[in-house]
């Protein structure tokens, strides 16, 4: 594998953070007109037979990681699994699902949705992540426990391959609970959901306002973590530590004050998700209800989250709209909670050179934020598979299949770039070199193998 430093020599720039302003300076006049867009040109070109050999890579990672037999203490059967650690992990499941159900025969998706529905609790929950031994690693009564809910998105996804309303029959009472958990736990009087900063997925995005600092108490998870490993704790001593101490840092008091758009239009996705799968295998008395619940949330959204001179959702804080440009308000688009007078202003973002429109299009914060980093960060500005397949799909959702098309295009060629001069996948990418994120794990099949898999098919082919 190629090391970090002969990369950057290959690719043209220094990886040292101080040398990389010349590098974002091809991409930040903001234009009209995407024609006009002041940006590097790529004179990278993508071959069908590079396209053969991403896409086999894909494939033989997510072979390679799949688990299950006798090495496991409890999931005995074989399941896919990002394997970058033994305990399982909710939303990289799911988001799995989405490329793995193209080789069904190859890869043992149902296993592992099947592992999260075996071990839900008889009230409904579902914790976001497993020990290898089975046990919930985060604790049920704190937000943190939770994922983004896409256990449904993940059947459907499965459905639209298989047709198997037999599959749906028997998954849908574990959504349906589950669902109903998460109405009766997060859902606030005014409509809206509130959930916790990690717990949501997109670990170092701050959530809360500007300034507020629990009234000088607490510090960020990270700043606990480096506590932790100044004072030489470390291994599952270190983890304990930090799951319990976790609740007192800023980030773990900060969720039942807030508004999460994301979450709020990820259970309105959830709400009209579970009515379509009703319909399919005839359950036809829990559509009102699904249909109420997206409504409720819906009016809630618009009227709360809605910016209109931005042409933005924000989340809220104490009332208040949070004016922070995420990629994770494009849930929105899933959801179907953009009314059409808005969805122009809304996607308008996506390809505008000072927000979401990079070299690598659609970081997971927008580049006008002062937190905002063109090297990647982790989700400070790192391009994340899984919510650009969740802005892909949303856009799709809405008919326009062209702007979707456009940056599937954009981002596929920056991955197979980084891919022909690595040899393999990112965990997420740099939107203003093309690199791989800094920090990013590499060999990550993982929900990257969306991008060569499940985008390559459903936007590219």
């Amino acid at each position: 594998m190629m090391k970090r430093r002969e990369f950057a020599k290959k690719i043209g720039v220094s990886a040292s953070f101080a040398s990389l302003s010349g590098i974002y300076a091809c991409n930040t006049e903001t234009t009209t007109k995407l024609e006009n867009e002041k940006e590097c040109p790529s004179i990278f070109k993508v071959t069908p037979e590079l396209s053969k050999q991403m896409y086999d890579r894909a494939i033989e990672i997510t072979k390679s990681k799949v688990r299950g037999g006798d090495t496991e203490a409890f999931f005995k059967k074989p399941f896919i699994d990002a394997a970058f650690s033994k305990n399982i992990f909710l939303w990289d499941t799911c988001f799995m699902v989405c490329f793995a159900k193209y080789h069904l025969d190859e890869l043992p998706v149902f296993q592992a949705l099947d592992n999260f529905y075996d071990q839900m609790d008889d009230d409904g929950f579902i914790c976001r992540e497993y020990r290898h031994n089975g046990q919930p690693l985060w604790p049920k009564d704190h937000p943190v426990s939770i994922n983004p809910p896409l256990l449904a998105f993940a059947e459907l996804e499965l459905f639209s391959v298989t047709k198997d309303k037999e599959r749906l029959k028997k998954v849908y009472p574990s959504l349906k609970k589950n669902f109903e958990f998460l109405i009766k736990n997060y859902q606030a009087e005014d409509g809206l959901f509130y959930a916790d900063t990690l717990g949501m997925g997109m670990d170092n995005i701050q959530r809360y306002p500007n300034g507020w600092n629990n009234e000088g108490k607490g510090i960020s998870h990270h700043e606990l973590g480096e506590k932790l490993g100044k004072m030489g704790v470390s291994g599952e001593e270190w983890l304990s530590t930090f799951i319990l101490e976790y609740q007192k840092t800023l980030q773990g008091v900060w969720n039942v004050q807030g508004r999460l758009v994301d979450f709020s239009c990820q259970m309105a996705m959830l709400a009209d998700q579970l009515k379509t799968i009703a319909s399919l295998i005839n359950v036809s008395e829990d559509s009102k209800a699904y249909t109420s619940i997206h409504n409720t949330i819906t009016v809630a959204v618009n009227k709360c989250c809605w910016n209109e001179e931005d042409g933005m959702y924000y989340d809220l804080g104490f009332g208040k709209q949070i004016k922070r440009k995420h990629i994770g308000m494009y849930w929105a688009l899933l959801g179907k909670v953009v009314p059409d007078n808005r969805i122009e202003k809304f996607i308008s973002h996506l390809e505008n050179p000072k927000e979401f429109g990079r070299r690598t299009p659609l970081p997971a914060l927008s580049a006008d934020e002062p937190e905002y980093k063109g090297w990647g960060d982790y989700w400070r500005g790192g391009v994340w598979a899984p919510t650009s397949y969740m802005v892909l799909k949303g856009l799709t959702k809405y008919g326009h299949h062209d702007l979707a098309k456009r940056l599937a295009t954009k981002t596929y060629s920056r991955v197979a770039e980084v891919f022909a001069m690595t040899h393999t996948f990112w965990e997420n990418y740099s939107p203003d070199l093309v690199s791989y994120g800094m920090p990013a794990k590499k060999d990550f099949c993982g929900w990257t193998a969306l991008i060569p898999v499940a985008i390559y098919h459903e936007y590219l082919s």
